[in-house]
């Protein structure tokens, strides 16, 4: 008896820490249980506290607030509607264990995990906050095996979209109303001045970072997540943000002279760099330390626009999504977690690119002929002045072109490295 109560306190305080969180509301919590009669049993226990032999709205809703759970009463009696066989808005026990299966999850967790967001989709700009890994992947050692499954498919999405982050650097940089430079102009020029080998320059290095970028972002998190105390093994979406935010800022902070390499070798000439150690050399000799951190202010700032962005809108078409078929179906199908990972990268982009433009061309500065050394404010400014709003957001056709094929891409070998390193897929 002492093991069932156990359980039963487990798997309400498993419900409350979700529900909390908002990652799970109480139908989709109902509807989950239903897989064990055993589970069901020892829930029905639990909300029968006077013994009664039945359960209803009321019960439910003092149940929950016992445990810091606030639900209204119309939600508490929907789900008894689904459950009522007779109309008493009462459920018995023979009600409850005989309320329709339709696809229960095997575990509460499983359903979450389902939705992992940063470590599937890579479309060029790491700045996604980190995902969230169970007690159990941490022991078993299974979330090392997806960090390299989507290190693996960043590396592959990067390189297949490698011309397109290419085109959209040198527009951000050359383009204006005097080089109104266009998709197709864009990539002629690139392969007029150096083949087709040239439309992937600067993808060596961006492929390179993705390594230590990837792990000490995702270090960092563990760590600031145990700094603000939390003892929960999923956070709230604002703790989320703040702790993936403070990473975003510690990660690139270490990897940032990389990001500066990246940009003057996709800008370089035939045969200005012999690789990537050259030009690093070439740039410390002839600017100093300094230039590697060149652009490094609007890139921070640009980490809370994409990331908060982004993450507020996956969260909210996935709630959207439970909430309308998480009845029928709690996982969705690859369509939908595709649409979701594009349509929130795609807004938290768009949010920060004015930032990520300034930005690129304050790592540029040494390198463009006739260039002055201009402060971020100066830029915003002389872009404003020179080429009005629009001007801040050039090279966007190429970088949203490039976002449904990176998401894809990045899907797809995702799965694939993940069966081969033997981690499971549902």
């Amino acid at each position: 008896m002492l093991t069932d109560g156990l359980e039963c306190c487990g798997l309400l305080r498993c419900f409350y820490q979700l529900v909390h969180d908002g990652q799970l509301d109480f139908e989709e919590f109902v509807h989950y249980l239903q897989d064990h009669e055993k589970d069901l049993k020892l829930v029905f226990k639990s909300l029968d506290r006077k013994i009664a032999g039945q359960v209803n709205a009321n019960v439910i809703v003092n149940s929950l607030r016992d445990l810091g759970v606030h639900i209204s009463l119309q939600q508490a009696e929907r789900v008894l509607q689904s459950m009522d066989k007779n109309g008493t808005m009462t459920v018995d026990w023979i009600e409850w264990k005989k309320s329709p299966t339709l696809q229960p999850a095997e575990n509460i967790p499983e359903i979450i995990l389902y939705w992992k967001h940063s470590t599937i989709f890579d479309v060029g700009e790491n700045m996604m906050v980190p995902d969230e890994f169970t007690s159990e992947e941490h022991m078993t050692g299974m979330l090392w095996r997806h960090l390299v499954a989507g290190g693996g498919a960043g590396a592959v999405s990067r390189t297949c979209t490698a011309p397109l982050d290419r085109l959209k650097v040198l527009m951000q940089v050359h383009g204006s109303h005097g080089n109104n430079m266009c998709i197709m102009s864009g990539l002629t020029q690139m392969i007029k001045e150096g083949g087709m080998r040239s439309l992937w320059r600067g993808n060596g290095i961006n492929v390179i970072k993705i390594a230590p970028e990837s792990a000490l972002k995702f270090m960092a998190y563990e760590q600031i997540k145990r700094l603000m105390g939390s003892s929960q093994e999923t956070l709230g979406i604002t703790e989320r943000f703040v702790a993936g935010s403070l990473a975003g800022v510690i990660a690139q902070s270490t990897i940032y002279p990389m990001e500066v390499l990246k940009t003057r070798l996709a800008l370089r000439k035939t045969s200005q760099y012999k690789g990537i150690s050259d030009c690093a050399k070439q740039i410390l000799k002839g600017e100093g330390m300094t230039a590697f951190y060149k652009g490094y202010v609007p890139n921070m700032l640009g980490i809370i626009p994409y990331a908060g962005i982004d993450l507020a809108v996956y969260e909210t078409l996935k709630n959207t999504w439970l909430q309308r078929y998480g009845t029928d179906d709690a996982y969705p199908g690859v369509f939908v977690l595709l649409a979701c990972g594009t349509v929130s990268s795609t807004c938290g982009q768009l949010a920060s690119y004015p930032l990520a433009l300034v930005r690129t061309r304050m790592q540029a500065q040494a390198a463009v002929e006739g260039a002055s050394q201009v402060s971020m404010t100066g830029l915003f400014k002389q872009i404003m002045k020179t080429e009005g709003p629009t001007g801040l957001y050039r090279g966007l056709t190429p970088n949203f072109l490039k976002v449904i094929p990176a998401v894809s891409i990045s899907y797809v070998v995702y799965e694939h490295i993940k069966t081969t390193l033997g981690v499971q897929s549902r």
